[in-house]
Parts: C-alpha cells; structure tokens; sequence
C-alpha cells in the first residue's frame, strides 16, 4: 500500500480487516505460542489474549469511521451567523509504544491498532519477557503496511530507555508499573511528549451486607487468580461487611483448599508475592486455609489472608500475583470508607442485591465499575481504559483510546457578506445587541419559562 493511500480512512480499515482475518486463522498458534511462554493458561490465552484482541479488531474496523468522523459545531450564537464550524481529526505523527507482557496481544495489540487506523507511524518497543509473542504479533500487523509505517526495536530493558532517549515522538504509550511509569514520565517531560500511562491498579472488591456471599466469593476469586493474578484490574483486597463475612470466608475457604499452583512469569515474581504473604500473616493475618505453603519455581497456590493490618503491603496492593487480602468492616459505609483510603484505582467490584448509587460510584475513585462481577468489564473493545494518579492518566481503548491518538483541526469558514467589519459596529447593532442580551437574562429569571 502505498503511503498516500494510507492516508485514506477506507485504505487503513480495509487493512485492518484483512490483519482481523489473518489473526483469526492463526488464533490456536498464537494462544499456544502466549502460554508456552508466559505460562498462562491455554484457555485463558485464548479468550483473554486472542479473541478480545480479535473483537477489538472488528469493533474498531466498524466503528472508527463514525468515530473519527468531522463533527460540525452546530448553533453557537448569532455572532456565528454566516460561518460554518467543524472539527476534523488528525494523526498525532510518529507514537511510541512500549508493550507489555501480562496479556501480550490484547493490550499491545489494541494500542498499535488505534495508533494506526488513526494515521499515525508507530514504532514499538516488546516487552523483554515475552519477546516471541509480541515478534509474532507485530509481523502479524504489519503485513500490508507502507515501508516505516510500523517499526520494532530490540526487546531489551536498555532498547526503552534508548527509544526514549534518542527519539522525537509525538505521543508516547506506556503499560507497567507505577515506579517504572514515573520514569516514562519524567523523561517525556523533559521533550514536553505528550504521553499515555496504563500502570498498576490495587483495587477492591466490596462485599456488601445484602451481597449474595457465595456469588461474590467465586467471583473475587476468579478475579484475584486470573492470569496467576498478574491482571491490573484484579481485585487486590476485598473489604466485607461484617453481616456477609461468614458465608464469603467460608466459600473462599473451599475454593483455597481445593486450589491448583498457578505460573508467574517468573520465579522472581512468585517470591516477591510470597514475601508479602508472609509478612502480612506475620502482622497478624490469618492464612484462611490456615496453612502458607511456598512456591516451587515459579509456581505457587493462590492464597488469602484474612483481617491483615491495613498497613501491609498485601492490603495496600503492593503485589502482582495470586493473593488476596480480606479485610472485614462493621457496615457498608465501613467498607467504603477503608476502599477510599486506598488511593491506586483503575476499577473495583462492589456486590449487592441493590444498585449502588450513583454519589456511591464516584467515590470509588476507579473508571471501570462492576457490580457482582469482577474485571470482566475490560475486556470490552468499546470500554476505555482510563487510570488516574498512581494508576496513570490519558485513555486506551474504547472510542476515547482511538480519539487519543488523533488531534483536533477546528475549521471555521466564513462566507461572503458575513466578515466581521473594520472599526467600531453601527449604533444601531448594539442597540439591538443590548435588547437581545436583556430579553435573554429576563427569561432565564422568568419562571414561567
């Protein structure tokens, strides 16, 4: 394809139909190729990695004509009488994207996906711990392309922070970690490069007083050994109001004793989860299963420990793994308050019979809400992804994550006769400007209208 025919939306969406029917045709080789080197699931590969990118594929391909669309201004005022107004959007120019690995297709896959049907170059940087994965998605995407419209470099630690160092970009995109998050940042400040930060949640799952305790304990758990619990949006605590507590440990009990070890990438990360299970049994937690036992390699139990001090590092969500902390309240405003004073929120799970109020939503403080479920929700195509403070900030996926990797043209044209005049206007116009500023304020203070 040549480069003035990328430049056409219809070109750019016909490309990604075709990349959409190529992944589809090799979806049991890529789902085999993420678990045999992240050690995820078979299935989990498959549903969580392939087919949520594939539907993000074809929900995009349907959906960025409309979205990317020029949009008029509609009716402003009487001042705009004879111009025209309309936005246009426009790519940002060359963005950067630093991938990845806990869900190495999806979450990259989508950010390139956007970068491109917006109109922009993209070069890449892999995640170093899943290098033939994301070498295989990218040579995937990149078939069709004109020359340079999408680029990879190595997949080292040290390919980053060259990328960053020696590249002018327009837009950066990065998912990780909060610590390494902040580092992106600063060093985008120094360019003033816009950027995108997907990091780290510590979310929460609150079990209200009337939940169904026993939905809300296999759903928790489900959501906390997903992916060996190396998920962003995976509940990290869940707080219980004291009426609901009995039945919810009690499930969660069974569903503990009758775990099977799940992988982490690596062992690494499995003793670092294991640390901070033991510090907060040594804090005063209870292990629910009443027993801790330690990771073999890189595989460990998921495990639970109930009414850990706050303080901990588990409670606070300071792991990246298979563990959860429980921590019971006397009511649901009990709950909520303890939820707020953890500040790191990309979404949370409340369970209740009822619906939560809209005042009672906001305070979470996440942009992705569930009710009786947990992280389900993000694997949406249409649901942005959204973090703010130590979660990051700008949006990805959804209409708003491709919206962010285009810029807005306000056009305005003026037609004949309607020019604004040279010098002061007549006396009569402002006469007639007065009247309608006073008809206008008299209305709004008519209560009849």
């Amino acid at each position: 394809m040549a480069p003035a025919e990328w430049a056409v939306l219809d070109r750019r969406i016909e490309w990604l139909e075709g990349r959409a029917d190529a992944l589809a045709s090799t979806a049991g080789d890529l789902a085999t190729l993420v678990a045999d080197e992240i050690g995820k699931p078979l299935h989990e590969a498959a549903i969580a990695d392939v087919m949520a990118l594939l539907a993000a594929m074809r929900w995009t391909a349907r959906r960025a004509p409309s979205i990317l669309a020029s949009r008029g201004a509609g009716w402003g005022s009487a001042m705009f009488l004879g111009r025209s107004i309309r936005t246009e959007r426009a790519s940002l120019g060359h963005v950067a994207i630093i991938g990845t690995w806990n869900y190495p297709l999806q979450l990259m896959g989508v950010q390139i996906v956007h970068a491109l049907v917006a109109g922009n170059r993209v070069t890449v940087k892999p995640s170093e711990r899943c290098p033939r994965t994301h070498a295989a998605l990218l040579g995937l995407l990149g078939q069709g392309l004109p020359d340079g419209m999408l680029v990879w470099t190595e997949s080292t630690r040290e390919a980053g922070e060259r990328l960053l160092a020696g590249g002018r970009f327009d837009h950066v995109v990065f998912t990780g970690s909060s610590s390494v998050g902040r580092r992106v940042a600063q060093r985008c400040a120094l360019d003033m490069i816009p950027s995108t930060l997907e990091l780290s949640g510590s979310d929460s799952a609150l079990v209200l007083a009337d939940a169904d305790p026993v939905r809300a304990a296999r759903a928790v758990w489900n959501g906390f050994t997903m992916n060996a619990g190396q998920t962003c949006m995976a509940p990290r605590r869940a707080i219980v109001a004291r009426e609901a507590a009995p039945a919810f440990l009690h499930e969660l009990r069974v569903l503990a004793a009758s775990a099977h070890p799940v992988t982490l990438i690596d062992e690494a990360a499995a003793r670092q989860v294991d640390a901070v299970v033991h510090e907060a049994v040594a804090a005063g937690g209870t292990p629910i299963t009443g027993v801790l036992e330690s990771p073999c390699g890189r595989s460990m139990r998921p495990q639970v420990v109930v009414d850990a001090p706050e303080s901990c590092a588990l409670a606070r969500g300071e792991h990246f793994g298979p563990a959860l902390a429980v921590l019971v309240e006397r009511d649901d405003q009990a709950a909520l308050e303890r939820h707020r004073g953890y500040g790191q929120n990309l979404s949370a799970s409340v369970f209740t019979r009822g619906s939560p109020a809209r005042a009672t939503i906001e305070c979470l403080g996440a942009s992705i809400v569930t009710i009786n479920e947990c992280v389900v929700a993000s694997g949406h195509p249409a649901v942005p992804l959204a973090g703010s403070g130590e979660s990051g900030w700008g949006t990805s996926r959804g209409a708003e994550g491709l919206l962010s990797m285009t810029r807005p043209i306000t056009i305005c044209v003026t037609r004949r006769g309607a020019d604004v005049p040279v010098g002061p206007p007549p006396s009569f116009l402002l006469r007639v400007l007065g009247w309608i500023m006073r008809a206008n304020l008299s209305r709004r203070h008519d209560p009849s209208t």
